[in-house]
């Protein structure tokens, strides 16, 4: 499996940790999008996109398998997001 494209949108709003949006495209034929940028204690991390459940908690919606392949996402989108433009969220 290959990551063939990476389209992130920086958000900078106040208070947020959430830093930014990505969309990856795999072997230019599976797109994935919503996954967050979050800044965490220890650094920027990926969240996967998730849906809220009936009980009040979350649950993800598309995640890979194994660490090997979510670290190659987040190398992939965080390298996107450390080139990407920074784009004004007001609230």
């Amino acid at each position: 499996m290959e990551i063939t494209s990476v389209n992130v949108r920086k958000i900078e709003k106040e208070g947020s940790r959430m830093k930014g949006i990505a969309s990856i495209l795999l072997d230019d034929s599976f797109a994935v999008h919503d996954i967050r940028i979050i800044e965490g204690d220890n650094g920027l991390f990926i969240a996967m996109p998730s849906r809220k459940t009936a009980t009040g908690g979350y649950r993800d919606i598309a995640h890979p398998i194994n660490p090997e392949v979510r670290a190659m996402f987040e190398k992939a989108i965080l390298t996107a997001y450390e080139e990407a433009e920074d784009v004004q969220t007001e609230e």
